[in-house]
């Protein structure tokens, strides 16, 4: 079988999303009910996010325009204010992107060649001769918990925690050490890998963040970032083992990494307590009692249809073919890649593109036979690649806050939620601090309970989930920044990111 290269092909939405931090440490920030622009959040929120929309880029610049998520744009008045709306010309709205050695940005009108500029408090755009008040820190808004693949090595990164290096060197992301969290502080950057130690300037593995650990990180629309120590040493793959650590020399761009989400790989259980595996390059079976590398899929849905892709670890897609039987050799554009999901208490049910449900059959193949999904057409399915959530709604990360004494919604920055799996799709909830999760009478959460609880996760697209707590109710971010679990239907505000 050809070798499947693991990148996707164009940058997703989410990719160009960015939260832009003015001289002042405020953010650019969409005033819903003003129809004005201005930098006084101290976060980064659905209101501080903008999607860079390229038309033009070339070395140190682009033309661009900035897209609130409500779907109006950035705009550049005559006489100097700014403000939000759609674009009247080819060119109102646009502006002309620098990039600085510093990984500060400007913005410089295209019509009036004025730049976007903040005094702390209120945006405008009067004047033409450059200054440190015209400069933008960007900070990438997708979530927290990320991949970095370099492009000239076509592998990602790696943290090996025996002897505590980061390695470029894995060519399929589904491992979780291939998984970072990267932490915003004080205008820089730490990464945390997935046992918990952080990246440093030493090239090694350190138990806490510290100034050691802080990089300054450049970014380019498309998700493109580069990290510095801030003193002329980049971060690169060096050596024939391709070592993460600082240099001061790159070669045509070993510096730039590209940042994607981290991917969810998964485990399928059949019935007969087998996991399901790809033989042979393209057969599905049940067969093995252990976890595999075969026996990995990446689960891919956008969120918005139950519609399911589900990829094996050979790059191509499990697909239905003759006699109803599937196949590990599908390509993304096919429709017979497609099948609907299901959920029954944890357990996924998978409905083929002809509407019968996929089962183990007698040989151990997995087949697309049962017209009505019984106990064979259930799968337990596990998180493969995520000793742990972070989870973001619809009001910021959940997490803990010296001002509360339950556990918030609207955090600037995740907590770590550790999964202790116990059965197929339940798992115990455990906090940093070692203790459990316990859910109080009215469906609030405070993380220094005693006793392990059962929470049911159920995923409902490529980095969504919904989470059904041990007092039979659905867990939703709570517009008063409160995290609570009392909807009996899904609702937006029951997904969350991770």
């Amino acid at each position: 079988m050809d070798e499947v290269e693991w990148m996707p092909r164009q940058p997703k939405a989410e990719d160009l999303r960015v939260g832009l931090i003015s001289w002042a440490g405020s953010y650019l920030t969409f005033e819903t009910y003003k129809n004005t622009v201005t930098a006084t959040a101290k976060g980064l929120g659905r209101r501080q996010t903008w999607e860079i929309l390229v038309s033009n880029e070339h070395d140190t610049q682009a033309v661009v325009r900035l897209r609130s998520l409500q779907g109006l744009y950035l705009l550049c008045e005559a006489n100097g204010s700014v403000c939000y709306g759609r674009p009247k010309t080819s060119h109102h709205g646009c502006f002309l992107l620098r990039f600085h050695r510093n990984g500060k940005w400007t913005l410089q009108c295209i019509i009036s060649g004025r730049y976007l500029e903040s005094d702390g408090e209120n945006v405008f755009c009067t004047s033409r001769v450059l200054s440190a008040y015209h400069m933008w820190t960007p900070r990438p808004a997708l979530h927290a918990h990320v991949i970095l693949y370099s492009p000239l090595n076509h592998c990602y990164a790696r943290a090996d925690p025996t002897i505590g290096r980061v390695w470029v060197d894995t060519p399929i992301p589904c491992l979780e050490e291939c998984g970072f969290l990267l932490h915003f502080q004080d205008g820089c950057y730490h990464l945390e890998t997935s046992a918990h130690t952080f990246l440093s300037h030493l090239d090694r593995l350190v138990s806490e963040p510290s100034t050691q650990t802080a990089f300054h990180m450049q970014v380019r629309p498309g998700g493109l970032v580069a990290l510095s120590d801030g003193e002329g040493g980049m971060l690169y793959p060096q050596g024939p083992r391709l070592l993460l650590s600082l240099g001061s020399n790159p070669h045509r761009g070993e510096e730039w990494f590209i940042l994607k989400r981290c991917p969810t790989w998964v485990s399928l259980r059949s019935k007969t307590r087998k996991f399901l595996s790809v033989i042979y390059d393209i057969e599905v079976c049940a067969a093995s009692e252990h976890v595999i590398p075969v026996s990995l899929f990446q689960f891919e849905c956008d969120g918005e249809s139950p519609n399911l892709q589900i990829r094996s670890a050979n790059g191509c897609y499990l697909a239905q073919r003759r006699h109803r039987t599937i196949l590990a050799d599908g390509h993304p554009l096919e429709s017979d890649t497609f099948f609907r999901m299901h959920w029954n208490c944890g357990r996924i049910i998978l409905q083929s593109p002809n509407g019968r449900f996929l089962g183990i059959a007698p040989n151990g193949l997995l087949m697309a036979n049962a017209t009505i999904p019984g106990p064979n057409e259930e799968f337990g399915i596990r998180l493969a690649n995520r000793p742990f959530l972070a989870l973001r709604g619809r009001y910021g990360y959940v997490g803990t806050s010296s001002e509360h004494d339950l556990l918030q919604c609207n955090m600037d920055q995740p907590d770590c939620i550790h999964l202790l799996p116990c059965r197929q799709g339940i798992y115990h909830f455990q906090a940093q601090s070692g203790s459990f999760w316990s859910i109080t009478s009215f469906g609030t959460f405070r993380p220094w309970g005693k006793f392990a609880l059962n929470f049911c996760i159920e995923l409902q697209g490529s980095n969504l989930l919904t989470v059904l707590a041990p007092n039979g109710f659905y867990m939703r971010s709570d517009r008063s920044g409160t995290l609570v679990a009392d909807s009996e239907d899904i609702t937006r505000e029951c997904i969350w990111e991770f």
